[in-house]
């Protein structure tokens, strides 16, 4: 397996990863570029109800407020795929222990864009969100 450790958007999603299992928010917020947009996950969603994404510094750091600060992650990140000096891909699961509910299991594919800088300027997470919807429901039909 290649070295990736100096890859500017590995170390991207490596830092990622663990400023938001740490709910770290100033640390993430720092990762990334003013003009950036997040889309965790890439679509329609609740979080996003356009499926546009979170553009800019300002819905970045609601994002976290409102999704990242809340929750309990153990992220496990697979093997990183890299492209050019700027991009890369990587498998992730993602264990989130709700405060007030079940654990869940997100399955995702997480590409991310940085620029020279190594800042991100684009993290998309690809996942499913009527299989989180489905595990959740369970967990509460068990608990009733």
């Amino acid at each position: 397996m290649p070295d990736y450790s100096n890859h500017l958007a590995v170390q991207a999603n490596l830092n990622s990863v663990k400023a938001a299992m740490a709910r770290d928010r100033e640390t993430w917020l720092a990762l990334f570029a003013d003009d950036a947009v997040v889309s965790d996950p890439v679509g329609v969603s609740p979080f996003d109800e356009l499926g546009l994404g979170h553009k800019g510094k300002e819905k970045i750091t609601a994002f976290f407020d409102n999704v990242i600060a809340h929750a309990e992650l153990d992220m496990k990140i697979g093997e990183h795929r890299v492209a050019g000096a700027h991009a890369c891909a990587v498998p992730m699961t993602a264990v989130n222990t709700m405060s007030e509910g079940p654990t869940t299991t997100v399955e995702m594919i997480a590409v991310y864009h940085v620029n020279a800088e190594g800042l991100i300027t684009s993290l998309h997470a690809y996942w499913d969100w009527a299989a989180l919807e489905e595990q959740v429901a369970a967990a509460f039909a068990t608990s009733s």
